[in-house]
């Protein structure tokens, strides 16, 4: 019981009790203000606490809190002597006894004992004002911990260690009191890069800054070595931490290389028009998510579109994190897809024998442009083809109206001012197990430009249909490039075309888009992998259903977020593209290929190296004419910093 002259725990500090209890049930209690000094003595303050937040250490009675403290500070172990017991502190050796009495006995290791009761088996009894030396002797002991449960209910009670619980702690002990000279033995391994196995721990800040979650390293900072993440990639390398395969620009851009955890629900059942005949998913072979489909039934052309909008209503959780995503990011290791990978099966066009879409019914005026436009929740029979299977297929009733219609839309584009470029494009992939990259040119398929045109009708089609409805609705423009008289031929000249052209813009109000010679255009064909076109079918189909629209701010703010998100992948993917040749050009020493001079405006000129998809500036051996060829190699190849040089083989 808790009575005058009690010592009593009170915000884990020792105190006196001085007085009965009150009418209120409270206590007046002495405690320490501020302790004592050379020049000051201590000051003693009072209080009148609750019973429920003091703890009673011992009935007493006790001297005075002043006598308390000085025993404790003149007598008690400090936390190091319990560790190390070469100083034989008396009240130490005698809790070790006491631990070692404990656990000898099977029927009393590990259970819980009250602090009078330890105090009695090291010390015989208890002397009031030796109390709080006794308890803070067994709270820094490494033999014993406090059952801190215990102590919500007012009681006071410890636990024997284990064996193995004791021999970590004194590790650690051991460890920090020779943290510096373990530091600096590390520091003098990495310098000499000859790091063991155990010294990775040491290494986690550095991986930190080379996967941009920090900006600082200790490690680096101490190794006298510049903080920057392209130094603490080389740093990881050069000791063998990291692989010349580890890829870290999607982390380092704040990416996930995961695809989207939230499943999407099955699509609701609803009302569809079931679309006639049979529309053709037209795509890369190694396309895993067709997202688009096209037919012509001799009046309309019909184009499909995978319908995740049905069930991805706007600011929902999966409508977050796509938007947080922007899109899906494509790298040679594989995608990590905007939406969820299992979801596929339900919303991807073509993968199930009927498929969902949101379809857009155009028909064309006589000059080819976009007369009517039509948006209809449709039921589809799609049939899969490669662009190969298309182009060999390009006769057939099916798909030659398709192939002409696309014919006569580049051929009013380009009266229109459209600009038309083609560069190198080339497939990376890693081999998953090996991490083996192979690189291939992408074939350019009439097929491929076919889907192309249709497309861009779709979005044509899909600008007007918003702007007559009025709907809030993201339109894609572009201001009109400064094309110079005279371009160049072969690839040179379509580079200069690329230099030419400016950045488009996404705004509530339409406008030209010089580049693509359309008077109104919205991106509308990939909902699957990029937000903005996801947001554009949550507005149309919100329409259709007379839901309420998004205002134009709200939609506005929300493409632009999504946009922000999509450029930082674009930048991971680039970046992780050209990790991935230079990775290449490691595993294959005797590559060769050839470069085309594309700019001679600089002091160095500017290569375009097909085979790679990638440019140089490179000083040839000899004067070469734009489009001239000269057969490089690789040199100097910089995994951290992305360079390398390519020099002409003699």
């Amino acid at each position: 019981m808790i009575k005058k002259n009690s010592v009593v725990i009170y915000k884990n500090l020792p105190a006196v009790v001085t007085g009965e209890a009150d009418n209120n049930g409270k206590f007046q209690i002495q405690f320490l203000q501020t302790e004592e000094t050379k020049t000051k003595p201590a000051v003693f303050g009072t209080q009148n606490v609750r019973l429920k937040d003091m703890i009673l250490l011992n009935e007493g009675p006790v001297t005075s809190l002043d006598f308390v403290l000085k025993y404790a500070k003149a007598n008690s172990p400090l936390e190091e002597d319990m560790y190390n017991l070469e100083q034989k502190n008396p009240l130490a050796v005698k809790i070790k006894e006491c631990w070692e009495f404990l656990v000898s006995d099977t029927e009393t290791e590990r259970a819980v004992q009250s602090f009078e009761d330890l105090v009695s088996l090291f010390q015989g009894h208890i002397e009031p004002d030796k109390s709080w030396e006794y308890f803070l002797a067994l709270k820094n002991t490494v033999f014993f911990t406090q059952n801190l449960k215990d102590q919500l209910d007012g009681k006071i009670t410890f636990v024997p260690r284990s064996e193995q619980e004791i021999q970590e702690l004194v590790k650690k002990a051991d460890e920090k009191g020779h943290e510096a000279e373990i530091r600096q033995a590390f520091l003098d391994r990495l310098k000499a890069k000859k790091l063991l196995p155990e010294d990775s721990k040491f290494m986690v800040d550095v991986e930190a800054l080379a996967l941009g979650k920090t900006d600082k390293s200790r490690t680096m900072h101490d190794a006298k070595i510049r903080e920057t993440p392209e130094n603490a990639h080389k740093l990881l390398l050069e000791t063998g931490i990291w692989k010349i395969t580890r890829n870290p620009y999607p982390l380092r851009w704040g990416l996930s290389m995961q695809s989207a955890a939230e499943s999407l629900p099955h699509p609701p059942q609803e009302e569809r028009l079931a679309v006639q005949g049979v529309s053709y998913a037209v795509d890369d072979e190694w396309s895993t998510d067709p997202d688009d489909a096209v037919a012509y039934d001799g009046k309309y052309i019909w184009v499909h579109i995978a319908d995740p909008a049905s069930s991805v209503f706007p600011d929902s959780s999966i409508d977050k994190s796509a938007r947080a995503r922007g899109s899906t990011l494509y790298i040679p290791e594989g995608a990590a897809r905007m939406l969820a990978e299992e979801s596929l099966s339900d919303y991807a066009l073509g993968l199930n024998e009927i498929s969902r879409a949101l379809s857009f019914r155009i028909l064309l005026g006589e000059d080819g442009s976009v007369a009517e436009c039509e948006v209809f929740k449709t039921l589809v029979n799609v049939k899969r083809l490669t662009y190969k299977q298309a182009d060999e297929q390009k006769d057939s009733p099916e798909l030659k109206p398709l192939f002409e219609i696309a014919r006569k839309n580049v051929e009013r584009r380009s009266k229109s001012g459209a600009v038309f470029i083609s560069m190198p494009e080339v497939h990376l992939k890693v081999d998953s197990e090996t991490k083996a990259v192979s690189i291939r040119d992408v074939n350019h398929f009439e097929s491929g430009e076919m889907v192309r045109e249709m497309m861009l009708l779709a979005g044509e089609g899909a600008a007007k249909f918003a702007f007559k409805n009025n709907i809030p609705f993201p339109f894609v423009s572009q201001e009109s490039p400064s094309i110079p008289a005279e371009i160049p031929e072969g690839l040179a000249g379509q580079f200069r075309l690329r230099k030419c052209m400016r950045r488009r813009n996404v705004g509530v109000t339409p406008g030209m888009h010089c580049g693509l010679g359309l008077n109104m255009y919205s991106q509308v064909t990939s909902p699957l992998r990029r937000y903005g076109d996801l947001i554009a079918h949550q507005q149309l189909r919100a329409f259709l259903d007379n839901r309420p629209l998004l205002d134009k701010d709200t939609m506005l703010m929300r493409v632009s977020e999504g946009d922000a998100a999509a450029v930082a992948a674009k930048k991971a993917e680039r970046k992780s593209n050209t990790h991935w040749i230079l990775v290449y050009l490691l595993q294959n020493p005797d590559w060769t290929g050839d470069a085309v001079c594309v700019d001679k405006s600089q002091k160095i000129p500017l290569w375009s190296i097909p085979s790679l998809a990638t440019e140089t500036y490179m000083l040839p051996s000899k004067d070469v004419d734009l489009n001239g060829i000269v057969k490089v190699k690789a040199a100097n190849i910089n995994i951290p910093e992305l360079t390398v040089d390519f020099i002409p083989v003699e």
